[in-house]
């Protein structure tokens, strides 16, 4: 579906944030375990203060990345959403074109600005991920020289998000959204569709949030534990079975500090790209 009005595409991004907290993910904040100094609660205000500024009409991406982070820094106080903004935003303008999505990003990716990437530089400033560190190559500390489909191009090795731009999206629709259609199409309930979509995200790649901060040993270390689980969980007769393995994976990840923000983040525009495309 596309040519969205404004209040269709945040219902649909509240929507998908509210799923993806209400799924077992380890690592990450869920309503059945929070962490790393973040509450399910915060991420619920955020979602709730970011959609109108996703979905404002007409409005450019970096507008809408822009006025979502600062939204979310006014009602939370600090990072809960900048991965999922940045990958919602240029969906959520694809959304509001005729025709079908993928097509239609492709089309908002390949305009994208330098005032595009200087309104998402600041954003990201605002936000100020937790080891962001510098780049040797269009800096988010610097005015940007280049458009911000270039930037991420640039940044596409060492970040997942900005492998999206780079890829249009490749492993939102092709790994995240085909996984959610299966498990629903198999009778999961949506609490464990997104569960399995999350565990697949994250033994597919290395997640980039944990490389940036631990570095990418940890990351590779993760994403073998995320394989064992996933296998486990998508060849499970009743999804539900493997909770208690899914818990301990959950502690264990949180007790090492690794929150594998990215695979949240890409299951979150995975359920908004499904979403849209309804």
């Amino acid at each position: 579906m596309s040519g969205l009005d404004s209040s269709a595409i945040a219902d649909r991004f509240r929507d998908a944030c509210r799923a993806e907290l209400e799924a077992l993910k380890p690592g990450n904040v869920h309503v059945h375990s929070e962490g790393h100094g973040m509450t399910v609660g915060d991420f619920l205000a955020s979602a709730d203060v970011a959609a109108p500024a996703l979905a404002a009409p007409d409005a450019s991406v970096g507008e809408r990345i822009l006025a979502a982070v600062l939204a979310t820094r006014a009602a939370v106080g600090q990072n809960t959403n900048l991965g999922i903004v940045l990958l919602c935003a240029p969906l959520a303008a694809a959304a509001e074109r005729e025709g079908p999505l993928r097509p239609n990003l492709d089309g908002v990716l390949a305009g994208l600005t330098r005032t595009d990437a200087a309104l998402a530089y600041r954003a990201i400033r605002i936000a100020s991920p937790a080891g962001l560190g510098r780049s040797d190559r269009h800096d988010v500390a610097d005015e940007p020289e280049v458009s911000l489909l270039e930037a991420m191009r640039a940044a596409a090795g060492r970040d997942r998000i900005a492998r999206q731009y780079a890829s249009g999206f490749a492993d939102v629709f092709e790994v995240g959204v085909p996984r959610l259609l299966t498990c629903r199409a198999s009778g999961w309930a949506e609490e464990w569709a997104v569960a399995g979509v999350y565990l697949t995200l994250l033994a597919a790649f290395p997640d980039s949030h944990v490389a940036r901060k631990l570095g990418s040993g940890v990351a590779a270390a993760v994403r073998r534990e995320a394989r064992t689980q996933a296998e486990l969980l998508l060849t499970a007769a009743d999804p539900a079975a493997h909770a208690v393995v899914l818990r301990e994976f959950d502690r264990s990840l949180k007790a090492r500090g690794i929150n594998p923000g990215t695979s949240a983040d890409l299951t979150v525009a995975s359920l908004f790209c499904a979403a849209l495309s309804s």
